[in-house]
């Protein structure tokens, strides 16, 4: 790893410019912390995603949050916002939109769904059925939707901010590798320390908190555009490499992580880099990282009478992440 003096100056940006990005940063992150209670480390997980244009999705059990974050984040953004509840009879076109007849101009429109909007929160997306959830893959992979055999591009910027409970929990369909692939990083809020749920309990007023919008969509777009700017060493990188070989080799894994997932980690790093005001990445971003980012990528073998199946990576993932970030040597 290099030192810091061996940097010299990787963002195409005077200093004050970056300045200004970190106090924007702090500005979200700071309104955010008004609404969502002592989660600080997810708060600012959640901005990272953002910032490396990902998809964020929040599970666990009901009751602890995941729905304020996701309503704060995208009201504290200035960004247009659109929330649906999904259920298990909602259709595909509840999403995307439908075409339709238009009489007075004797032509078939498209109107639009939800889904156009820079800021989506799929709420409870497990509780629909496979193919509703399907709709979403192309908007998460290429911000676009087709319908009739035209392509229609999405608002930018454009983030899916998902929920869901333990696939354990009645009603539930697990999502596929296809769609949990598209999300950058899965959070768990856990339940809130003595101090914040006390501040929960005595709270008035609405239970989703509406954060002042302290950011526009522009602003958003040129702290998205610098994040790739921050410099990742060459022993970083191979790093971030050698976690997810482990992944593919780990004799307790069915699935490993994607070239998809590496790409994932090294942008949510140079992000989460930005958050912490470096201009560089250093090996603590990659171990931070490598649950959120990795654990909802992989499937762990189970044994059951019948032999040996993939189970659900949520149940033991992370804890096997976490023993690959011990086996793998990190560059000094």
């Amino acid at each position: 790893m290099p030192s810091r003096e061996t940097i010299a100056d990787p963002l195409p940006q005077n200093v004050s410019g970056a300045a200004e990005n970190l106090r924007k940063l702090k500005q979200l992150e700071r309104a955010l912390g008004t609404v969502v209670r002592g989660k600080a480390e997810v708060v600012r997980l959640s901005l990272a995603c953002l910032i490396a244009r990902g998809h964020l999705l929040i599970e666990d059990v009901p009751g602890v949050g995941k729905t304020t974050l996701a309503h704060a984040l995208a009201r504290s953004a200035g960004s247009s916002f659109h929330r649906l509840q999904f259920t298990s009879d909602m259709l595909p076109s509840d999403v995307v939109g439908v075409t339709i007849y238009n009489s007075h101009l004797g032509a078939f429109e498209f109107k639009q769904g939800p889904i156009f909007t820079n800021f989506l929160l799929a709420d409870e997306i497990n509780r629909t059925t496979p193919k509703t959830q399907s709709a979403l893959l192309e908007a998460m992979n290429e911000q676009q939707v087709s319908m009739d055999g035209r392509s229609y591009p999405l608002p930018k910027p454009f983030m899916v901010i998902a929920t869901q409970n333990p696939v354990d929990h009645h009603g539930t369909y697990p999502l596929p590798e296809s769609q949990l692939d598209r999300f950058l990083m899965r959070l768990r809020m856990g339940y809130p320390d003595p101090a914040s749920e006390r501040e929960i309990l005595r709270q008035t007023g609405p239970v989703h908190g509406s954060p002042a919008a302290v950011m526009t969509a522009a602003e958003i777009e040129e702290l998205q555009a610098a994040a790739p700017l921050v410099t990742v060493d060459e022993s970083l990188a191979g790093y971030m490499l050698a976690i997810v070989a482990k992944t593919r080799s780990h004799e307790a894994l069915a699935l490993g992580v994607s070239p998809r997932g590496a790409q994932a980690l090294y942008r949510a790093s140079q992000a989460l880099a930005m958050l912490e005001g470096r201009d560089y990445v250093i090996p603590d971003d990659v171990k931070r990282l490598a649950v959120p980012v990795f654990g909802h990528r992989i499937a762990v073998w189970s044994r059951t009478a019948a032999g040996q199946r993939p189970a659900s990576a949520a149940l033991h993932g992370d804890r096997i992440i976490g023993e690959i970030l011990q086996l793998v040597e990190v560059p000094l």
